[in-house]
């Protein structure tokens, strides 16, 4: 007597659901099924929330499921990132971090709650923060050369503002005086905006600080623009020079980068990473971040990999020479 076809149809169901579970290709293939969290280290409104909220909205249209942000800010953008380390690779829970939490964090702190290299599959490197070096209009330097004179004439008399010791405003400035001889005072603040704001009053007289923070006050003769940081004039500011075309071999370089938990499946990441390279090759996207100073890219997982590799050594070694720990601050 044969058996009910309902009963072969079930027993062939629930086969195929146990090779989904033990084949990541073919439970990929299904995703995403439900919505897909996108978690922002820092509090709202900062460059990387706004960002992240760029991709969230053309990725929910492109990939048909809801990306919601989720802002999980606290120790130096640890908290949240931690979370995303501890979640399951299966693609819904995804970090927009920075070269901070991945590349300095493991130097500057003594006990971290991941690996900023190890801990993560990195997916894409979203895109360059134009990283300026600014001054008070009263310094008599319109370029690094003249400012570098202008410090060697004042020995400890120029100040430098910083978020913190440890900052990516802190460290610009420490490879900037270990790569010229210059010796500067460091006037630490909590976060960027109050340092900006002493640099224009004249209080601090040097700021190194992210073009989102400092571009305005120099559009409007409140600061003047010196250089950028990186290793290239960025697009969006092409006229300006790189410190590193007056001091050879200075490069500091802020990026983002869209992240997921160790172990994800290689399929799953190439489909994330096609996905978010079609949004920001955008032109509305590619405008509404170059207004803020943002400069977007497109890479392969594997070239985002050797950036963090590359940067996560180049970091630990410059703050371990400098002998600096969170606990500075």
């Amino acid at each position: 007597m044969h058996k009910p076809f309902s009963s072969s149809l079930s027993r062939f169901v629930a086969a195929l659901a146990v090779v989904a579970a033990v084949l990541p290709g073919a439970a990929n293939a299904a995703w995403p099924d439900k919505p897909i969290t996108l978690i922002v280290p820092w509090a709202p409104g900062g460059s990387t929330d706004i960002l992240a909220r760029v991709l969230s909205k053309h990725l929910s249209s492109s990939l048909g499921q809801s990306v919601v942000v989720e802002n999980r800010s606290g120790a130096a953008g640890n908290i949240g990132s931690a979370i995303v380390a501890r979640a399951k690779p299966d693609g819904y829970t995804l970090l927009i971090g920075s070269m901070s939490t991945h590349t300095m964090n493991q130097a500057l702190y003594k006990n971290m709650p991941f690996d900023g290299v190890k801990s993560f599959t990195p997916i894409a490197e979203l895109a360059l923060v134009t990283n300026t070096m600014v001054v008070n209009p009263s310094v008599p330097a319109n370029n690094v050369a003249e400012f570098i004179a202008y410090a060697k004439a004042h020995p400890g008399k120029v100040a430098f503002a910083s978020a913190g010791t440890g900052s990516t405003n802190y460290l610009s400035a420490a490879l900037f005086e270990q790569a010229t001889g210059v010796t500067m005072e460091h006037i630490p603040y909590r976060g960027g905006a109050p340092a900006v704001l002493d640099t224009v009053a004249g209080r601090t007289q040097l700021l190194f600080s992210a073009g989102t923070q400092t571009l305005a006050p120099v559009h409007a003769g409140k600061l003047k623009l010196i250089a950028v940081t990186e290793a290239k004039r960025s697009s969006l500011l092409p006229d300006v020079p790189t410190v590193g075309e007056t001091v050879p071999g200075y490069e500091l370089s802020v990026w983002y980068g869209a992240f997921g938990p160790a172990g994800m499946d290689p399929k799953l990441v190439d489909k994330l990473n096609k996905a978010i390279n079609a949004v920001l090759a955008k032109p509305e996207v590619v405008k509404q971040m170059g207004d803020i100073g943002v400069q977007v890219l497109h890479t392969t997982p594997q070239q985002f990999s050797e950036v963090l590799v590359h940067d996560e050594k180049k970091y630990d070694k410059l703050i371990r020479d400098l002998g600096v720990t969170a606990d500075d601050q």
